[in-house]
């Protein structure tokens, strides 16, 4: 990366402007900073803090009865949004990010709100959705979004080659990544995802399948699940 950039600071700067070797060094220097900052921003904060707010999630649809109330439907629309979200995580830990995979992590993202859009019209009518659990849903949307945008923005030749502009050719073949993630750092983040996240919701699935496995919507109770439904009611 840092050789990448010198070759591009010489170019712009042509041969003979003095200083230009030392400004050429410090802005390839200041560049791979900022490009291993982003990376363990998204390594040891985006992600811990995705996988926490998932966790958090799945405590309050327990709390919620969420097997009695909005059952197997809503457990399996997380589903759903686990793997809309988890797909990209995945592809950005082992795979270069090029534009196919800011292409998959583009589509994840919009899929996800999407589905995050289905899933609380679903559950709001079904359970009580505490104000905490809205709360911690407003991170579970945000987090992808931090994600992609770090990714775009360290690969912005390639999110700019997407849509067609800039001068580098879209690139959308799936090759590992040319400075890859210590091994220690990736067994880590899949270690939590299984751990923190799959595991939670494959208990919740099952529990949901327990009571009832149909995929049926379920019934709106005679009262409203919050208050707020009351005030529509009225």
């Amino acid at each position: 990366m840092r050789a990448i950039v010198r070759r591009r600071l010489r170019r712009f700067l042509g041969a003979g402007v003095p200083g230009a070797e030392r400004f050429v060094n410090r802005e390839a220097r200041r560049h791979a900073g900022v490009d291993d900052a982003t990376r363990r921003m998204l390594v040891g904060f985006v992600v811990p803090l995705w996988i926490g707010a998932g966790l958090a999630d799945w405590w309050l649809h327990r709390r919620s009865g969420i097997e009695r109330t909005a059952g197997t439907r809503e457990s399996v629309i997380h589903a759903v949004m686990l793997t809309e979200a988890g797909f990209p995580v995945v592809l950005g830990l082992f795979c270069q990010v090029d534009a196919g995979v800011l292409a998959w992590a583009l589509l994840g993202l919009c899929a996800h709100q999407a589905t995050a859009f289905w899933d609380v019209a679903y559950a709001e009518e079904r359970r009580r959705v505490t104000t905490t659990e809205q709360h911690v849903h407003s991170l579970l949307e945000t987090v992808p979004l931090m994600a992609v945008l770090s990714l775009t923005a360290l690969h912005w030749d390639q999110a700019l080659a997407l849509f067609g502009r800039g001068p580098a050719r879209p690139d959308f073949r799936l090759r590992p990544k040319a400075r890859p993630l210590s091994g220690r750092a990736r067994a880590g983040v899949l270690a939590s995802v299984a751990l923190c996240v799959a595991v939670p919701y494959a208990e919740e699935l099952w529990r949901c399948a327990r009571v009832d496995p149909s995929l049926a919507s379920r019934p709106r109770p005679p009262l409203p699940a919050t208050p707020t439904l009351r005030i529509g009611n009225a």
